[in-house]
């Protein structure tokens, strides 16, 4: 019996993972790298997590990206990772790995200049800080509402499935209700703003391929 090189050796390990075990990886690698250190007072949340008060003053721009690597908590990681696993690898399957990731990465960044930019239009504190991969994670979503629009999935709270395209704006109402009775600090905005940008991109795919969305979303009832 023949084995791969470096199957247990590691030295493909992270090569031959799925794009999205990839992410899965990332985020948990930085949650345990930074987390103690932002814990600690080592080093000042700001160089990571994207706060509207620095991106308007020209600071620390580099954080539209490296706010959707990190999170707030075990719980908030746990919560986006276990998500990002079943709805991420849906996404890779239907799209491929390479739209998967560019996808990805835009949709985390839009989710962060929505944020940003909705401190200009609602009365909001711009030192507020955001971080986590729930803006990226609806924009997958936003992504099957179009393609799989009558997928049944599961949705907290709620004991009896519901179609994609109403479990993605009922997942982003509920946690916004959540956040007002539990006063509860939830990236609300970024959510929209992610959301926002799967749906447009939902909407590209099912113009420039309509047979294969099609075939998709017959697949998926």
């Amino acid at each position: 019996m023949a084995f791969r090189r470096g199957m247990y050796g590691g030295e493909n390990f992270f090569s031959d993972l799925s794009v999205t075990a990839k992410i899965i990886l990332i985020n948990v690698a930085v949650f345990a790298i930074f987390y103690p250190l932002f814990a600690l007072n080592v080093i000042p949340i700001d160089y990571i997590a994207i706060k509207p008060g620095n991106i308007l003053e020209g600071n620390y721009l580099w954080t539209f990206f490296t706010a959707m690597f990190m999170h707030a908590g075990f719980f908030h990681i746990l919560a986006n990772m276990f998500s990002l696993f079943f709805v991420g690898t849906l996404v890779e399957r239907l799209v491929g790995a390479r739209r998967y990731i560019l996808f990805y990465l835009i949709s985390g960044i839009f989710a962060s200049l929505f944020f940003v930019a909705s401190v200009l239009i609602f009365p909001q504190d711009i030192n507020t800080y955001a971080v986590g991969a729930s803006g990226a994670l609806f924009g997958l979503v936003g992504i099957l509402m179009l393609l799989t629009p009558d997928l049944p999935v599961y949705v907290m709270l709620i004991p009896l499935p519901v179609k994609m395209k109403y479990a993605g704006p009922g997942i982003l109402a509920l946690l916004w209700v959540i956040s007002i009775i539990g006063d509860i600090p939830i990236g609300n905005m970024a959510h929209f703003g992610g959301l926002l940008a799967g749906v447009v991109y939902g909407i590209y795919l099912k113009n420039k391929f309509p047979r294969k969305t099609g075939m998709i979303r017959k697949h998926f009832r």
